[in-house]
């Protein structure tokens, strides 16, 4: 039901921001659990924010205080804000969404985010 595309990422110094955005297409978007993943290499992937079609978020301990999910249905978009930028956080990341009592279904093609120290 739907398809994802990130943009957003690039090359930013340790304590810089980057905003990620994520554009969807389907007819059930607003409905839908919606999260980001990140890969970095040589890693699992692994959560990092989910927010739920009434607003609330969920985020990985690693980033809790730094990043912000959003979204705007009537945009059919979801963001993450990403503040006080680490190298640790140098990953591919990845938008996905999940229909309620289903699994993480539909996933975007990945950003990459590289930050520098």
């Amino acid at each position: 039901q739907v398809q994802l595309v990130e943009s957003g990422g690039g090359l930013v110094q340790a304590g810089g921001s980057l905003r990620l955005s994520c554009a969807a297409s389907g007819r059930t978007f607003s409905s839908y659990i919606m999260g980001w993943f990140r890969q970095a290499p040589g890693k699992e992937r692994e959560s990092v924010a989910s927010i739920w079609p009434g607003g609330s978020t969920s985020y990985a301990d690693s980033v809790k205080g730094r990043f912000t999910i959003s979204r705007d249905n009537a945009k059919n978009t979801v963001y993450l804000q990403m503040n006080s930028l680490k190298p640790e956080d140098t990953a591919v990341y990845y938008c996905s969404g999940k229909p309620y009592g289903s699994s993480w279904s539909f996933w975007g093609q990945g950003t990459q985010v590289t930050v520098s120290s």
